[in-house]
């Protein structure tokens, strides 16, 4: 209980506090004229100029009580609770005072937990001082708890509500750059490693073929085209609020397609034209990952098997090689990008060594991402 209440005690504002909107004037436009109405209709209302200047100047901390709520609280329940010693009788009694639990409502909604403390102190202390001095009757005074308490409570239900909305854009904006920053890996790693094959290939047979050197500069001017194109489409996406483009499918796989060194066969089994875009989307991007690591560090493979099986429940993705693997100290960002793209879907990715030679990457999605 009493780490609670300190929890309660720190709690910070919301920040930040929202600007005077439009219908707070608004708000004050029309109760200010509705208790000087009241007050001038009302008969029998004892010190009616009194009661009319109270309910009408209160008005006024409506304007604050976003801002400076517990100040807010405190003028008004103070001068509530102040002016009945000065007419010996609960005042002011017009109806329009009722404007009074937008107050406790603001303190629990945008103050602090100490303000929201006090606050309810000098709320509690009003009511109890009238009661003391007969000013209230107990049924009245138990009826203003109540009162209060829901105005609190509905507060404090839409300052939480909104605190876990916060949390939940939040949220959705850090997978959104998880995302982001693997379309930007697979993307941009992809074609920069065949660059780096192709260069190497152009070195390797420059002084015995020249003409062999030309075209491995053709595929490499053509790849860094491919990955500015991609870059500026994810930075144009960053930048602007337009309609996403669609994504890459599992047809886009024929792009894959390389008939030199490795190969890169696809093989697609099952009907894809139904498929939600996320799952086709994450199988390419999975494919892509695992050809580009293939390439990368599959020493002497001559072909990277792609195959692709979807059924009624799941999509199953296979890429395989024939090469030795490379050993490395450090597994890089590839491979956990790729397990967390299929965990986001609801689906598992798995990579190792083949039992003869080669690697294998094997994951799973459902048919129907679970994001």
């Amino acid at each position: 209980m009493h780490e609670l209440l300190r929890s309660v005690w720190r709690e910070p504002r919301p920040a930040p506090a929202p600007p005077r909107a439009w219908w707070d004037w608004v708000l004050v436009a029309v109760l200010a004229p509705t208790a000087v109405i009241e007050g001038v209709a009302t008969r029998d209302l004892d010190h009616r100029a009194l009661s009319v200047v109270v309910c009408t100047g209160l008005v006024a901390t409506l304007l604050w009580r976003k801002t400076n709520p517990l100040l807010m609280v405190a003028i008004a329940f103070g001068v509530c609770g102040l002016t009945p010693l000065l007419v010996r009788e609960e005042f002011p009694k017009q109806n329009v005072l009722v404007y009074m639990v937008l107050l406790p409502f603001a303190l629990f909604r945008w103050g602090s937990g100490r303000e929201a403390v006090l606050g309810v102190a000098i709320m509690l202390a009003k009511l109890g001082f009238s009661a003391a001095l007969g000013y209230l009757r107990l049924t009245e005074a138990i009826g203003g708890v109540v009162i209060l308490s829901t105005a609190m409570a509905f507060g404090a239900a839409i300052r939480y509500r909104a605190r876990a909305r916060t949390r939940e854009l939040d949220q959705v904006k850090l997978l959104e750059r998880e995302r982001l920053a693997r379309d930007l890996h697979d993307t941009v790693a992809h074609h920069v490693s065949a660059m780096a094959i192709r260069a190497q290939a152009g070195i390797a047979t420059a002084g015995a073929d020249p003409d062999a050197a030309v075209d491995a500069l053709r595929i490499i001017d053509a790849e860094a085209a491919r990955a500015l194109d991609e870059m500026r489409g994810v930075v144009r996406i960053l930048r602007t609020d337009a309609e996403l483009a669609p994504g890459p499918r599992i047809a886009d796989l024929a792009q894959l397609v390389s008939r030199t060194g490795p190969s890169v066969e696809v093989e697609v089994i099952g009907d894809t034209d139904d498929l939600p875009s996320p799952v086709g989307s994450a199988i390419y991007r999975l494919a892509q990952e695992a050809v580009t690591n293939a390439r990368r560090h599959a020493k002497h493979a001559t072909r990277i098997d792609v195959r692709v099986v979807v059924d009624e429940t799941s999509v199953r993705l296979c890429v395989s090689d024939d090469g030795l693997l490379r050993q490395s100290k450090s597994t890089g960002y590839g491979l956990t990008g790729m397990k967390e793209r299929a965990t986001l879907l609801g689906g598992t990715c798995e990579a190792g060594p083949n039992t003869d030679r080669g690697w294998t990457v094997n994951a799973v999605l459902p048919r129907m991402a679970t994001t």
